[in-house]
């Protein structure tokens, strides 16, 4: 019981739930955009789903440290970059993400005319693209606490914890972004930009994410500004038509 009293023990729990917290923002985003498409009686039982299926997934990574450490065994090179396990799964889900933010993005710009996708959307279709996502997330994610932090059950703490704290807010963030069409977009541009970091290191470009999340949240900051501006605009007068008298015959 002496990491009670170990006060670098929390400080590393509170650093680490911190990070999990940001790092799992991404997530959020996506599980809200992908919800949006169920009706609306299955968009919280998908939401809590998907995280719960989040916070399963980096606890199975982490007691599988051996093998993301295998993940980071050069496989095979291209143009004298080595290309790993991880490289590939970088790759794979960056690419998947590009491709479905584009389609929502096409989708809401162009209208659903002539797209089935909404008609077709089902809840068990919605958790596995969760889940397909939930891999490179979590893979990222975990990567990261080995990296902070040696002691196992202060990682799977911080994991715990961190999605504890994202069940609270994904109702309410995801309720946001369905009543705001401009915040959707914004979304999904989010899921873009997050896209293209992941192919690009997956492919050895390193992408600094304090630039990415400094982007996003600037971003975020300037839509919050534009909803408070718009909601305190005078609302136009709708001028009704002047009625005519009909005119009495004798």
């Amino acid at each position: 019981m002496d990491w009670l009293l170990n006060p670098e023990i929390w400080i590393a729990l509170l650093t680490l739930t911190v990070l999990e917290i940001v790092l799992g923002i991404d997530n959020i985003i996506f599980i809200s955009i992908l919800s949006g498409k169920l009706p609306e009686e299955q968009r919280e039982r998908a939401r809590r789903v998907g995280l719960i299926l989040a916070m399963g997934m980096r606890i199975l990574l982490l007691f599988s440290l051996a093998w993301i450490a295998r993940l980071e065994t050069p496989l095979f090179s291209i143009m004298g970059h080595a290309i790993t396990g991880r490289d590939l799964i970088l790759l794979g889900g960056g690419l998947f993400l590009i491709g479905k933010a584009t389609f929502e993005i096409h989708e809401k710009l162009e209208g659903e005319e002539g797209h089935t996708s909404a008609k077709a959307t089902t809840f068990s279709g919605v958790i596995v693209q969760i889940m397909l996502l939930d891999i490179v997330f979590s893979l990222d994610s975990v990567i990261t606490a080995v990296g902070m932090v040696s002691v196992l059950w202060v990682m799977v703490a911080a994991v715990v914890i961190a999605v504890g704290v994202m069940l609270v807010a994904v109702n309410p963030i995801g309720d946001f972004v369905e009543q705001h069409p401009t915040v959707k977009i914004l979304a999904l541009s989010f899921l873009l930009l997050i896209g293209f970091s992941l192919v690009a290191e997956g492919a050895g470009l390193h992408i600094p994410k304090g630039y990415i999340y400094f982007a996003m949240f600037f971003s975020a900051f300037v839509e919050f500004l534009n909803i408070r501006f718009r909601s305190h605009m005078p609302k136009p007068v709708q001028l009704r038509a002047p009625v005519v008298a009909e005119k009495k015959h004798a």
